[in-house]
């Protein structure tokens, strides 16, 4: 992974530092609708039950008509933090970032620090690079030391019928219909997937995760 400093444009001494912009769907006005905007984050067991998948979902409500010229940020560092400890504090970091339509992918490693502020951990030894999936092509996946990693827009995967969730907030309704109406249907999202073998992640066996966006 150390080669990546090059592609990068990383120095070894002056590494990038970032700074946390994280959002969600359609409530925060800073980041609202931008390409640091995370709308959800994901994390679960895998098919294969030896690992774990983590997602995190950025540039939500995107329309099928400008879902193909959506674009990563290449100064939007995504960080997927695990608290193996319980302390709440990251132990460990998979960082992503992206760089001439690719997803370069750091970690899992311990962070040279922890907080609002990151440095890309390119002395990570695993790790991994995918190309960006194109929108409506197939999707693009690539696989290293057992872990798996993917980049590019999805049709959002959240349900909320928001019109009832705003009827039962001014009083005029108690409860959701069964069923609802998907709020989100029809908007995609760039989606940030990687597939990681739980040996690599250690600790109690319990997990804190939470995920962060941080631009340049």
């Amino acid at each position: 992974m150390k080669n990546l400093k090059t592609v990068l444009g990383i120095g070894v001494i002056a590494l990038a530092v970032f700074f946390i912009v994280a959002a969600d769907h359609i409530d925060a006005p800073a980041v609202q609708g931008g390409n640091s905007d995370i709308t959800d984050f994901y994390a679960f067991q895998g098919e294969n039950t030896d690992n774990l998948v983590f997602v995190a979902n950025l540039q939500g409500l995107l329309s099928p008509s400008v879902t193909s010229a959506a674009l990563f940020d290449e100064n939007v560092l995504v960080e997927f933090n695990i608290d193996t400890d319980q302390d709440n504090v990251e132990d460990l970091v998979i960082q992503a970032i992206p760089k001439d339509g690719k997803m370069y992918f750091f970690g899992p490693v311990a962070p040279s620090q922890t907080g609002l502020k990151s440095t890309i951990e390119t002395q990570a030894i695993t790790g991994g690079v995918v190309d960006i999936s194109s929108y409506g092509a197939s999707p693009k996946i690539t696989s290293n030391e057992g872990m798996k990693f993917f980049a590019g827009p999805r049709d959002d995967p959240f349900f909320m019928d928001f019109a009832q969730y705003s009827e039962i907030i001014a009083g005029n309704a108690t409860s959701f219909n069964s069923p609802g109406a998907d709020t989100f249907k029809g908007t995609n999202v760039m989606s940030v997937v990687v597939e990681v073998p739980k040996s690599m992640i250690g600790g109690s066996g319990t997990i804190n995760t939470w995920v962060e966006s941080k631009r340049k």
